[in-house]
C-alpha cells in the first residue's frame, strides 16, 4: 500500500464519517473517591451552615503560621450535586478566609492555588458537613456556648428534614454522636433552653463568649423562679408573667458583656419579683433557694444509683423521736402560703449568695455530664448529715448483706434512707425540709436568730402566747416582751419553755431574765409527751405540744446550738458540725 501523505490523512479525517456527533463536556465530572486535586480561590467557597459565627479567637495565630510555613494542613473540600464550585467539607472556614486575606496582601501565588483533597458528596452530605464543621471547629479553636447551641439545634433540623419528624433530646444525642459529634442529653437541654429563653434577651453578652458555668446560673434561676412565681402567684395577682418578667430584667444586663454578673441578674430578678408580689426579698429569696435545692436532690437522686456507705446520722434517733407524728407530718407537708414575717429584720439583697452555683472543675470547666454535677451535690447533702462513721468494714457490709438476703430483708442503706427519713416538712414561715441540714446561705448568726425567732412565736402563738414573744439581736434571737406581764412563776408551759431556753443567753439588766423558770421541771415531761391518763382533749391540748410545734422545736434547738457555735468561735472545731 503506497504511503498516504499527511494532507491526504486531513481530509479523509475530516469526511462526513468521522465527525463528531456527541455533546461536549464543559467540565469534568467529580472524582467518585478521595483525590488530591488543585484549586483557586475563585473555585472555592466557606460552607454556608459553619456554626463558627464570631472571629476565631486563634485567628492570628493561625495566620502567622500560614504565612511562615503555607498551609501544612490544606482542609478537605467536596461539592454538592450540580453545583459550579467547591465548599469546605469540615473544619477549613478560618484557613480559606486567611488565605484570601494573604493573596490581597502578598499576591503570592502560593496563597491562590492549594493542594486539597476532594471529597465526594455522601448521600447525608448537609448532616455529615454540619457536624465535622461542630467536630473541627471545636479541635482548632473553641466555639462559643451560643455558638454550639446554634449549631445543635441546626442539625436537630436537618434530622427532623430526614425522619419527618423532630428527634427528642435522647434521640437527638444519639444521632449526634453516631454522626461524630457527641453531646449529652443534659447540654442539648441547657442549649435549647439558651435558644429559647436566653438569647432573645442578651444576644451581644452570649456572642461575646458567654460561659456555660454563668449560662447554666441563669437557667437555674429562670427554673427556680418559675416555679416560686407560679406558688406564690395563687394567693397574688400580678400584672405581668413571668417569662416577661424575666425576658425585661434580662435585657437591661446585655450592654456590658465584659461586666455581665448572673449574680447582679438574680439580685434585680428576686427585686422586681419581691415589689410585684408584694413579698420580702429575703423571704422569696429563700423560697427560691429551697425550691431549686430540692429540685436538684430529687433529680439527681431519681437519676444517678445511690453511692455505697455505712454511717450512722444523727438523723435516725430524731426521727424515731418524732415518729408519733409521721402521719401528721404527712399532711403537713404540702406548701405553706408565704406570709410576712413579724417584726422580720429584711436583710440586704448583696448579702443574698448566689441560688445557684455550679460545681466546677478546678480548671473552671464544669463536668461534662449534668449527672456528675448532680451526684456532687448529693453527696455534699448527705456528708452534712453524719455525725460519726460507723466502724465496720466492706467485708462486714457484704455479710450483712448475705444474711439479709437469706432471710428476706432489706438490708438498710444509709444514703438511700437518709434523705426519705429526714424530711418533715411543717407549716409556717420557714417550711422545714430537714431538722438538721442548715444551707450554707442560712450559716451565719443573723438569719440563724431570724428563724430562731420565727420558730419561737410560731411554738407560742400554739398557747396563745405570741404577743409575749419579739425579735432581738442578741442572745438567740428571741425574747419576752418589755412591756409584757411577767409571770411569777410563768403560768404557760409552752412560756416557761422558751423563756429557759432564751433567758440564759438575753442581757443580765434585762427584767424577764429574772423570771422563775423551775417549776418548768414539773410540766416538762407533760409539755413533750402528754399527760398519762389523757384526761380529756383540752388538757392534752394544753399540756403537749402538737405535732408541729415540736418539729420546729427541735429546729430552733438546732439552730440555737448552731448559732452558739459561731459565737463561741469554735465554728471549725470538732464539736460543731460545718455547714450543717
Amino acid at each position: 500500500m503506497p504511503d498516504i501523505s499527511p494532507q491526504d490523512m486531513a481530509v479523509k479525517l475530516m469526511a462526513d464519517g468521522f465527525t463528531r456527533t456527541a455533546t461536549v463536556a464543559n467540565t469534568l465530572s467529580d472524582p467518585i473517591s478521595d483525590t488530591p486535586i488543585i484549586v483557586t480561590l475563585d473555585e472555592l467557597r466557606p460552607y454556608e451552615l459553619d456554626p463558627r459565627l464570631t472571629r476565631n479567637p486563634l485567628y492570628e495565630e493561625i495566620k502567622a503560621s500560614i504565612h511562615e510555613r503555607g498551609l501544612d494542613a490544606p482542609p478537605p473540600i467536596t461539592r454538592r450535586p450540580d453545583a459550579d464550585h467547591y465548599i469546605i467539607r469540615n473544619g477549613g472556614n478560618t484557613r480559606l478566609a486567611i488565605l484570601r486575606e494573604l493573596w490581597a496582601e502578598t499576591r503570592e501565588a502560593r496563597f491562590f492555588r492549594i493542594s486539597c483533597l476532594f471529597r465526594p458528596w455522601p448521600d447525608r452530605g448537609e448532616i455529615i458537613a454540619l457536624t465535622g464543621h461542630l467536630a473541627e471547629d471545636e479541635l482548632h479553636g473553641r466555639l462559643s456556648f451560643i455558638e454550639r447551641a446554634l449549631g445543635v439545634e441546626r442539625a436537630r433540623e436537618l434530622y427532623e428534614q430526614e425522619t419527618g419528624k423532630s428527634p427528642s433530646q435522647s434521640e437527638l444525642a444519639r444521632r449526634l454522636k453516631a454522626d461524630g459529634y457527641p453531646v449529652p442529653q443534659p447540654h442539648i437541654s441547657r442549649m435549647q433552653e439558651t435558644i429559647q429563653y436566653l438569647l432573645p434577651a442578651i444576644p451581644t453578652v452570649l456572642f461575646a463568649g458567654l460561659g456555660r458555668p454563668q449560662i447554666e446560673q441563669l437557667t437555674s434561676l429562670r427554673r427556680a423562679g418559675a416555679r416560686a412565681w407560679e406558688s406564690l402567684c395563687t394567693t397574688k395577682s400580678s400584672p405581668v408573667d413571668f417569662p416577661t418578667l424575666f425576658q425585661d430584667v434580662l435585657a437591661l444586663f446585655d450592654n456590658a458583656p465584659g461586666n455581665f454578673s448572673a449574680q447582679r441578674v438574680q439580685d434585680e430578678l428576686i427585686g422586681q419579683m419581691s415589689e410585684l408580689l408584694g413579698v420580702e426579698y429575703d423571704t422569696l429569696a429563700f423560697e427560691i433557694f429551697d425550691a431549686e435545692k430540692r429540685w436538684q436532690i430529687l433529680s439527681s437522686e431519681a437519676s444517678s444509683p445511690p453511692v455505697n456507705a455505712s454511717k450512722v446520722a444523727l438523723s435516725t434517733p430524731q426521727q424515731k423521736a418524732i415518729s408519733p407524728a409521721t402521719s401528721k407530718a404527712s399532711t403537713l407537708s404540702q406548701p405553706a402560703p408565704v406570709i410576712m414575717p413579724p417584726k422580720t429584720a429584711a436583710i440586704h439583697r448583696s448579702s443574698v449568695p448566689s441560688i445557684i452555683s455550679p460545681v466546677s472543675s478546678p480548671s473552671g470547666e464544669t463536668p461534662p455530664d449534668g449527672q456528675d454535677e448532680g451526684n456532687a451535690l448529693l453527696a455534699s447533702v448527705l456528708q452534712e448529715h453524719i455525725v460519726t462513721p460507723a466502724g465496720t468494714t466492706e467485708r462486714l457490709e457484704s455479710i450483712q448483706q448475705l444474711i439479709a438476703d437469706h432471710t428476706g430483708q432489706t438490708h438498710p442503706d444509709f444514703e438511700q434512707n437518709v434523705l426519705r427519713a429526714i424530711p418533715v416538712q411543717v407549716g409556717g414561715l420557714y417550711p422545714i425540709t430537714d431538722i438538721w441540714y442548715i444551707d450554707p446561705t442560712l450559716d451565719e448568726p443573723g438569719r440563724l436568730r431570724t428563724h430562731i425567732a420565727q420558730f419561737a412565736s410560731e411554738i407560742a402563738s400554739e398557747a396563745g402566747d405570741a404577743d409575749n414573744i419579739e425579735t432581738c439581736e442578741i442572745g438567740i434571737g428571741f425574747r419576752f416582751r418589755q412591756d409584757a406581764v411577767v409571770f411569777e412563776p410563768l403560768s404557760s408551759p409552752v412560756l416557761s419553755l422558751l423563756h429557759a431556753l432564751s433567758a440564759t443567753y438575753d442581757s443580765a439588766d434585762y427584767a424577764a431574765a429574772r423570771a422563775e423558770t423551775l417549776p418548768l421541771a414539773n410540766v416538762l415531761g407533760h409539755l413533750l409527751l402528754g399527760t398519762p391518763d389523757q384526761a380529756s382533749p383540752s388538757q392534752e391540748q394544753f399540756y403537749r405540744l402538737s405535732d408541729s410545734g415540736l418539729v420546729k422545736l427541735f429546729r430552733l434547738l438546732r439552730l440555737a446550738r448552731r448559732l452558739m457555735d459561731i459565737e463561741a468561735g469554735i465554728k471549725n472545731s470538732v464539736n460543731a458540725v460545718h455547714g450543717s
